[in-house]
């Protein structure tokens, strides 16, 4: 007799409840502790990887990158270029279905290209899809692509989290509130989410890959304290934590029901100077605080040594990376420089952050220590995700009150380009995206533009190489560290990993 019988014969009253032990179904149901509250689940709209990494349960793309980040395929089985680099034809997968029962199709593949390049939108990654001029459906699964330009980066960007597919008939009904409304094609469907708890998805039955997902359901909470995520872990409140505090680790590793692991990063930490702004327009202004932090040991202070002190300002596991000489920890030549530039007894200023949870803090407190030691007096404050978004991200070079910065960047398309120009291009000024520098160098413009232009590779390392150094000549930056990264998570989980991006991929993600 099956379990859905029995429940019908209790309440039909045909036997009694107490005469029939009915077998137990443990649910797969995970918790995933995480740094930070979440900004938007419309991943076109959303700025940090985090928020579009808890929406990769419910959605996707074109295309993917697998834990090494190599490109795959995902809802696009195939594509061609043509000649000129400027058309690009999609083969899509067929018998798609998005969460809400509607096709995934070619006029599903055109409404979000179609709302992700128009700048009339205003969505934060716009500067992803900018160089489309139009989309258009040759059939219901084949979909072309006309390109403004050539743009060598195409692919990878179609292959950004951001870059997923949105229910048309979801966009058509939630409009602006597409955020909080997500349908997508996904394995998990959204249930819930309270800003200030937590966040719900639940394996959806209709998903077009055969046996996935394995689990139930995985709920998203986000504890901005380190030591509280490790000890969720302990007591069993939490399934996987990421990241756990580095001093913890070997702490973690002594239990017996935990996996703690270290993963491969492109998360690239750094300080970024507002050089509109004095004294910070003053170049040797800069130089002195690049002298004034010693990064070999901020990375034991701070990172309990999992993490690289940095030697460049793309992560060198970015393809056209450069690196530089490690620059030279030396306070007596920064004061020197200040005194130079005219600030004999150094001056005031602050320091945000773009988080507050512990490490980030631990970093904090440490450069606010070593610019003191130079006469740098630093006024910190540790943003949530909402500060950040309306003091930062959503003011312009006039308006901005963003002095010194401490942040990080994964280039999550693997590729150089979206290493540097949302961080340097003088068009990616706040609110556009994300030079928080507000840096502008019109030879690194064109470096970068011409970079994207050609499918020469001897070229276009160069023009990448040009641009690092003369970026690392102005100094827009205090260029910290690379990241590993660290999880850790109950060996009962099996299949879920840290992508080096710090975006989780969960698609073989099982309890035993």
């Amino acid at each position: 007799m099956n379990q859905k019988t029995v429940k019908w014969l209790i309440a039909a009253g045909i036997i009694g409840s107490s005469s029939v032990s009915l077998p137990a179904f443990a649910a797969k149901d995970i918790v995933v502790a995480v740094l930070s509250d979440f900004t938007t689940m419309d991943p076109y709209d959303a700025n940090d990887t985090l928020s579009q990494s808890v929406a990769k349960s419910f959605y996707q793309g074109l295309f993917g990158f697998d834990k090494n980040m190599k490109l795959e395929n995902v809802l696009a089985e195939s594509y061609t270029v043509s000649p000129d680099g400027l058309t690009y034809t999609f083969k899509l997968r067929p018998g798609v279905k998005f969460q809400d029962g509607t096709d995934f199709n070619a006029e599903a593949v055109k409404v979000n290209l179609d709302r992700a390049s128009n700048p009339a939108n205003h969505l934060k990654r716009y500067n992803l899809f900018k160089y489309i001029a139009h989309t258009d459906v040759v059939d219901p699964l084949t979909v072309k692509v006309t390109l403004k330009q050539p743009f060598s980066a195409f692919i990878h960007n179609l292959a950004h989290p951001s870059a997923v597919m949105i229910s048309p008939a979801a966009l058509k009904k939630y409009g602006k509130d597409i955020g909080f409304h997500p349908v997508g094609t996904g394995p998990y469907q959204f249930v819930s989410w309270d800003p200030t708890d937590d966040m719900k998805v639940k394996k959806w039955d209709g998903y077009w890959k055969k046996g996935y997902p394995k689990l139930d359901e995985i709920t998203w909470r986000p504890v901005e304290d380190n030591n509280t995520r490790a000890a969720m872990l302990q007591t069993g409140e939490a399934t996987v934590a990421f990241p756990i505090p580095y001093e913890q680790a070997p702490l973690l590793k002594k239990d017996s029901k935990l996996d703690v692991v270290t993963w491969p990063s492109i998360m690239q930490r750094y300080i970024s100077l507002n050089v509109t702004q004095k004294p910070f327009n003053d170049p040797r202004v800069r130089e002195a605080l690049n002298y004034a932090i010693n990064r070999q040991a901020l990375v034991k202070v701070a990172f309990s040594g999992y993490a690289t002190p940095a030697t460049g300002i793309v992560p060198p596991a970015i393809a056209y990376a450069q690196t530089f000489p490690a620059p030279v920890y030396d306070p007596a030549k920064a004061r020197e420089l200040l005194k130079e530039a005219g600030y004999p007894n150094g001056f005031e200023t602050t320091l945000w952050s773009s988080h507050n949870y512990t490490t980030a803090q631990k970093v904090l407190q440490f450069v606010q220590q070593q610019l003191a030691q130079v006469g740098v007096k630093a006024q910190v404050t540790a943003m949530d995700a909402g500060q950040r978004a309306s003091q930062v991200e959503d003011k312009g070079q006039k308006e901005s009150g963003v002095r010194m910065f401490y942040t990080g960047w994964s280039a999550s398309t693997g590729e150089a380009d979206w290493a540097l120009t949302p961080l340097f291009a003088t068009a990616s000024w706040p609110p556009a995206i994300f030079n928080t520098a507000f840096y502008s160098n019109p030879k690194v413009d064109k470096d970068l533009a011409d970079a994207l232009k050609t499918t020469n590779e001897a070229e276009k390392s160069a023009l990448y190489k040009d641009a690092q150094e003369r970026i690392w000549h102005d100094q827009p930056w205090i260029p910290l560290a690379v990241e590993k990264l660290v999880s850790a998570n109950n060996k009962n989980l099996t299949g879920f990993y840290i992508m080096p991006d710090t975006s989780f991929n969960f698609d073989d993600a099982d309890l035993k």
